[in-house]
């Protein structure tokens, strides 16, 4: 009889396995552990010189201004009758002072910002929006008519309150334009218009950059089997354009309500300071500086950032998905998952 031994080490199909065959999965997951340690110590690399000026930038300056709202403005002691030659610890007093019975001028500068926010970027959106679909159109001269929009955009904000403030005197074109005698930049409602034509004017350039920039990746495919379909040019805009420009548009309406809230030297500039009708909680917490109140004007700063904390975590939550623009991805990840788990249970 033919000799049949085999080789050590060597062993036939579904009757058994090398001793060092199980080795190889293991070295695999080691060498893709140590894959992916290397690429996240590099990210973090990367990453960590970001994030050392975010913290001397942002950071520090919110700490120490948390720290400074828990002290009260140095002043005569009324138990020793002498100037304290350092800031007294008085906690959280600042915060119910600028919340309580006196804070009636808070809640007014609150009102403002958030008035100001609210009807600037909403005419914003819609002329920028508008402002992007004449810069997209192919045309002769849209080069110039490109230029022309973006300029306001690019002067600078105290350089745009100065001209809107001649625009606005009273002998100024505002006045001669609609034939009657109104003192803009004083207390009233038209001082808040002129702060509003003031800020759209200078700032509705930028969500009609980014809207325009969303929609130079739209492909022209999409409108041209809209048209064969026999959409519109309306339901075109509603049903192709806008979703697709969608992601675009919301990071741009993020970032001018981040902007708004903190309005200062628009207003400023434009009406003046201590004018209730346009002071905002940037010009509060100036004004209460300026006047060496460094608790009550930190205790405002910190308010406003807490604020502007709040409305972009509430709009990232809420709208986190489009402003990635992956939404219909995890749609269909989703209904992927809900088909698969609804074949399983059939099965079994």
């Amino acid at each position: 009889m033919a000799d049949t031994t085999l080789p050590p080490g060597t062993a036939l199909r579904g009757h058994g396995s090398t001793p060092g065959a199980p080795a190889a999965p293991a070295n695999r997951r080691r060498r893709t552990r140590r894959a992916t340690s290397g690429s996240a110590r590099m990210a973090v690399l990367l990453v960590s010189p970001t994030l050392l000026v975010l913290s001397v930038v942002v950071l520090y300056p919110t700490l120490m201004a948390l720290r400074e709202s828990l002290y009260g403005p140095k002043g005569l002691d009324p138990q020793t009758g002498f100037i304290r030659a350092t800031e007294p610890f008085v906690g959280l007093r600042n915060y119910a002072d600028v919340l309580g019975a006196a804070g009636d001028r808070f809640w007014n500068a609150f009102w403002n910002t958030t008035f100001f926010t609210v009807v600037t970027v909403g005419l914003e959106t819609l002329i920028g929006v508008a402002m992007a679909l004449i810069m997209h159109r192919a045309f002769r001269g849209r080069a110039l008519v490109r230029a022309g929009i973006l300029v306001p955009w690019a002067v600078p904000t105290a350089i745009s309150a100065l001209l809107w403030r001649w625009i606005f005197n009273s002998d100024g074109v505002a006045n001669a334009l609609i034939g009657r005698q109104i003192l803009w930049t004083t207390e009233g409602f038209h001082a808040k218009v002129a702060v509003i034509v003031a800020e759209v004017w200078k700032t509705a350039p930028f969500i009609g950059l980014l809207v325009l920039a969303g929609l130079q990746v739209i492909p022209q495919e999409v409108y041209e089997a809209a048209r064969i379909d026999g959409a519109g040019a309306l339901r075109r805009f509603w049903h192709v354009t806008l979703p697709l420009v969608k992601p675009a548009l919301l990071v741009a309406v993020l970032f001018r309500c981040l902007d708004a809230l903190r309005m200062f030297d628009l207003p400023y500039i434009l009406v003046g300071a201590q004018k209730n009708s346009v002071e905002t909680l940037s010009m509060l917490a100036q004004n209460e500086a300026s006047n060496v109140r460094f608790g009550p004007a930190s205790a405002y700063a910190v308010l406003l950032f807490l604020y502007v904390l709040l409305i972009a975590f509430a709009f990232v939550r809420l709208l986190g998905t489009d402003l990635v623009g992956d939404g219909g991805a995890r749609k269909t990840r989703g209904t992927r998952r809900f088909s698969l788990s609804r074949r399983t249970e059939v099965t079994a």
